[in-house]
Order: C-alpha cells, then sequence, then structure tokens
C-alpha cells in the first residue's frame, strides 16, 4: 500500500472521530502516531489535504497528548511550504533582461500559485498583531515572561509563549482601546495570576489552549483563582450565609442548654433548614454570657 492511500485511510478514521463530537478519540493517538512516521511530502498533503482533517481534530479533541501531537504534525508540515518557495524562486537569476525575466517569473508565479494556495488553506496562517507602541511591547514581554515562569514543563508543538503574550494582551488592548490605567491593571493581573506557583493549572491551561487567549483576558480574580483561595472562598460565604440567617431571626432563649466554655445556662437557640426538606432543621444555639457559638442537628 503506497503512502497516499494509507494517508487517506486513516484521515477517513479520523475525520469519523472529528464528526461524531468527539466520540471514539481514543484510537486517535494511535492514528496520529502512525502518521508521525510515514513520509509524508508535499504531494500527499495537496492531494488528501490532511492536513485539515488533523486541525480540524486538534479544535474538536480534549486529549491533552490528541492535541500536543496534531500541533507537532502541523509544524513539521508546514515546513514543506517554507523549503519549497525559495527553490522555486531562485531558479531565475539571470541580469541579460530585466523586464522578460520578471514577467517570466510573474507568470511563473501565477501558474504555481494555486497549488501553494491549496496546501496552505490546510493550515491555519500565524496571526500576528504588530504593534510599535512601547507600552503594549513591554506589557507584551511582561506577559511572555509569567507565561514561561516554569521552564521544566514540556509544550512541545504548542504556541510559544510570546504568541500567546501577543494573542492575550492584543485581546485586552481591544477591549479598552487604549493603554489607560484599566488596561494596565488588568495586565498586571494577568502576570500575577499566571506567575502563582500555587496555580500551575491556570498556565498550563492556557500554554495547551484549554483557555484561550480572549477568555483569559475578561476572566475575574474569582475564576483565575487557584483551588485553595476558592476552597476559603466559599467557606467564608457559607459562614457568612449562616451568621445572616441567625441575625434574621431573634432566637429562642432557654436555659436548657449549658455552654460548654463558661458552663452557665444562659442561652439562645436558633433553628434552620441548611439541607434538603427532608432533613432534620439544624440548631444553632448562642451563649449570652461569652458569646460561645455552637451547633448540632
Amino acid at each position: 500500500m503506497g503512502v497516499e492511500e494509507e494517508v487517506m485511510k486513516i484521515q477517513k478514521k479520523l475525520n469519523k472521530m472529528t464528526s461524531e463530537d468527539g466520540s471514539g478519540q481514543e484510537q486517535a493517538l494511535d492514528l496520529l502516531k502512525t502518521l508521525q512516521t510515514l513520509e509524508v511530502n508535499l504531494e500527499v498533503l495537496t492531494n488528501t489535504r490532511v492536513g485539515m482533517t488533523v486541525n480540524a481534530l486538534r479544535k474538536s479533541s480534549k486529549d491533552e497528548e490528541v492535541i500536543s501531537l496534531s500541533k507537532t504534525l502541523i509544524k513539521n508540515w508546514k515546513k514543506f511550504l517554507s523549503s519549497s518557495t525559495p527553490s522555486k524562486q531562485s531558479s531565475s537569476s539571470s541580469s541579460s533582461k530585466p523586464k522578460k525575466e520578471k514577467e517570466k517569473k510573474s507568470s511563473k508565479d501565477e501558474k504555481e500559485s494555486p497549488k501553494e494556495k491549496k496546501i496552505m488553506s490546510q493550515f491555519p496562517p500565524a496571526s500576528t498583531h504588530v504593534t510599535t507602541d512601547a507600552v503594549r511591547l513591554k506589557c507584551r514581554e511582561m506577559l511572555a515572561g509569567a507565561i514561561r515562569t516554569d521552564t521544566s514543563e514540556d509544550f512541545e508543538g504548542c504556541a510559544s509563549p510570546e504568541e500567546l503574550a501577543e494573542e492575550l494582551e492584543e485581546a485586552i488592548f481591544s477591549e479598552f482601546k487604549n493603554t489607560d490605567m484599566k488596561y494596565k491593571n488588568r495586565v498586571r493581573s494577568r502576570i500575577s495570576n499566571l506567575k502563582d506557583t500555587k496555580n500551575p493549572t491556570l498556565r498550563t491551561n492556557f500554554r495547551i489552549g484549554a483557555i484561550s487567549a480572549a477568555r483569559l483576558a475578561v476572566m475575574t480574580a474569582e475564576e483565575m483563582a487557584n483551588d485553595e483561595i476558592k476552597q476559603l472562598r466559599e467557606k467564608f460565604t457559607k459562614e457568612a450565609i449562616n451568621d445572616a440567617q441567625l441575625a434574621t431571626v431573634q432566637g429562642t432563649k432557654t436555659d436548657l442548654l449549658k455552654c460548654g466554655k463558661c458552663k452557665k445556662r444562659n442561652c439562645t437557640y436558633n433553628q434552620v433548614q441548611t439541607r434538603s426538606a427532608d432533613e432534620p432543621m439544624t440548631t444553632f444555639v448562642l451563649c449570652n454570657e461569652c458569646g460561645n457559638r455552637w451547633k448540632f442537628c
């Protein structure tokens, strides 16, 4: 079986996985590894358009290994374009008749352009957000430094920190349209959270594409926070709700309950439904003498 036929066979299987909303992608990694071992050239890529299939799989897959290997394949296949273009352009370099040679060269490029366009359409062009603003360039530099904090992590096949920093800064700038204090504060908060050693998940998800630049640009502090801070906030919120519930109810005084701290029997209790309706109510007790609080079901 030829390389082109084998590539087309693999492409059909990958197309099926992509069209089924991600189901059956456990075999995708093996198919991509097989593609990596095949001697795929520019002609095979042009005839099969397997590049578009792999790129579509990368976008639909939730498996980090599949995404990473897809990016590596696309990156390697793009090299065919860069290596083929110079050889075609350097074929005519005589100085006897400049005008005629220019006409020949332009006509040759026009003939070859459809093929190049066909293969180029399989891969999304890299977006370049060019700017000469000193403030924006400095912000991009700082964002790139925060993204590459942990150099021990392997992100082969993913976008570079500089590319991600450009996308993130561009997304922030597009919201404010200037580099005022709001813009700078937004950039600072992204840098702080990306550099947080207790929150490596945020940086990793951004590097592998699980969180897009547009999404990260508008995420709140609560959404970017690490798991420890999220748990503390949840705990404080629950305590605040309980305190508010107790404050809205006057409570019932009783001498049947004894405080565990001051041993006095001057207490006030409230009953609040904190669980489902079929569960018993929770009783909150306040010692009127020392202010000690406790609860029991």
